[in-house]
């Protein structure tokens, strides 16, 4: 298994979030002595000895509760359940058995799931018998934690969840492109995968939502494997539907976290909306390559696409970096130009800059611009080197981060960028000072 999704769920108070916390490594999830503070399902990666995974947060599970907020918090739980691997049932061990664990306990059991007790609050040696009687709520697996002060068994915990997943390889560049296909609802994205595929996969209908889940589908296009992602379309989060809708644009979500590539679909009739920005943006964080595809371009008359390009340059600047195609899933018009386009954006991607070359446009770069100087001290670059690939990261050691300015950052970036392109890639600046890890 290359990776799976773990869901963490248990009543109120029992301390769920400060266990993600203490398994992700920051503070990340709301922890609070009020119970129900955590009501929707939050999302985390997670890895131990390079085996990665994925963490759902959950609020706390009461039963027989007719409170509206209190259901809503029990169907999103009942949602990671379903969506879930594994799950780890959060129990406090202090405070012994409680009548709602054992009402979840009836819960879990009717999802067939795989279930690990974690006995949470085992905070000494004294303590660590105190956690038997949860054997009786009919699971297998009872682990006891210590998540507030991680001891008592975090890391045995850890390497049960994590036993049947494959540790993570560096990037290898012969596997397939995986394109997740991303825009808002209606944008045309699954006649597109139709298209690109020459059947019917995925429903196509004037219904905005209709696809409800990312579909992956296989394809060859010059000797290139890819791997093409149709997600749900992903509206406002406000008017976003408690329930199946919510669960699709979390799916959606997570499938650009997996893919190398997005497409956004842009209706070309309406422009780039301020939702369309932020679903690029979500791309942007997620370290993809982005391709812009105005879809429905058979229908604009008299607009020359370089005016578009224009006008996405002036009103959202950090998306100069994607490429740009215009291109109509009904007529067909320049669909092959996504697989060519992806092509190109992969070798952007992966590619690797020699350190000596790097340091001396760095070197250039500060010489012919210098840094300002912050009451009286100037920044000092030391070295510089590239780090990563996908996207390409570049690490760079100066004397204090305190001297360097945004600004600056964004210089040096924009002459990474001049001197050796990685076109419709996001690029990584990272400033270490000595002695940094």
């Amino acid at each position: 298994m290359k990776s799976k999704t773990v869901a963490v769920v248990g009543r109120p108070n029992v301390g769920k979030s400060t266990l993600v916390n203490r398994i992700v490594g920051e503070r990340r999830s709301i922890v609070d002595d009020m119970p129900g503070v955590t009501r929707d399902r939050i999302y985390f990666d997670a890895i131990w000895q390079h085996k990665p995974f994925v963490l759902i947060d959950t609020g706390g599970i009461v039963t027989n509760n007719e409170d509206e907020f209190v259901k809503n918090i029990f169907a999103q739980a009942k949602l990671a359940v379903d969506e879930a691997d594994l799950i780890l049932f959060v129990v406090d061990a202090k405070n012994g058995l409680n009548p709602y664990d054992s009402d979840i306990a009836d819960i879990l059991r009717q999802s067939k799931k795989e279930v690990i007790i974690v006995a949470n609050k085992v905070d000494s040696p004294d303590e660590m018998t105190s956690y038997s009687e949860f054997y009786s709520l009919g699971f297998e697996n009872v682990m006891p934690v210590s998540a507030l002060h991680g001891s008592g068994g975090i890391g045995d915990l850890l390497d049960v969840i994590t036993k049947d997943i494959e540790q993570k390889q560096e990037y290898d560049d012969t596997s397939a492109i995986k394109i997740a296909i991303i825009g808002k609802p209606n944008a045309g994205k699954s006649s597109i995968l139709n298209n690109l595929l020459n059947e019917q996969r995925a429903i196509v209908s004037n219904v905005s939502g209709t696809t409800r889940d990312s579909i992956n589908s296989e394809v060859v296009y010059k000797e290139q494997d890819f791997v093409l992602i149709d997600t749900a379309g992903i509206r406002k989060k406000s008017k976003v539907d408690f329930g199946v809708e919510a669960f699709a644009v979390d799916r959606a979500i997570r499938a650009i976290k997996e893919a190398d590539i997005a497409l956004l679909v842009v209706d070309s009739t309406e422009g780039l909306s301020d939702q369309d920005k932020k679903i690029a943006q979500m791309s942007e964080e997620a370290g993809l390559g982005l391709i812009i595809a105005f879809n429905k371009w058979d229908l604009i008359k008299n607009i020359q696409t370089h005016k578009i390009e224009q006008e996405i340059e002036k009103n959202a600047p950090f998306l100069n970096y994607a490429k740009k195609i215009f291109i109509s899933a009904k007529t067909g018009q320049r669909l092959q130009a996504i697989f060519d386009t992806a092509i190109e954006i992969q070798k952007e991607r992966t590619k690797q800059v020699q350190t000596s070359l790097l340091n001396r446009i760095i070197n250039e770069a500060s010489l012919i611009n210098p840094p300002t100087s912050i009451k009286g001290k100037f920044l000092k670059i030391y070295y510089s080197t590239q780090s990563k690939v996908a996207p390409p990261t570049f690490t760079i050691f100066i004397n204090s981060k305190k001297l360097l300015q945004d600004s600056y950052k964004r210089y040096l970036t924009k002459k990474i960028r001049e001197a050796f392109g990685f076109f419709g890639t996001p690029v990584r600046m990272l400033f270490k000072e000595k002695g940094d890890k």
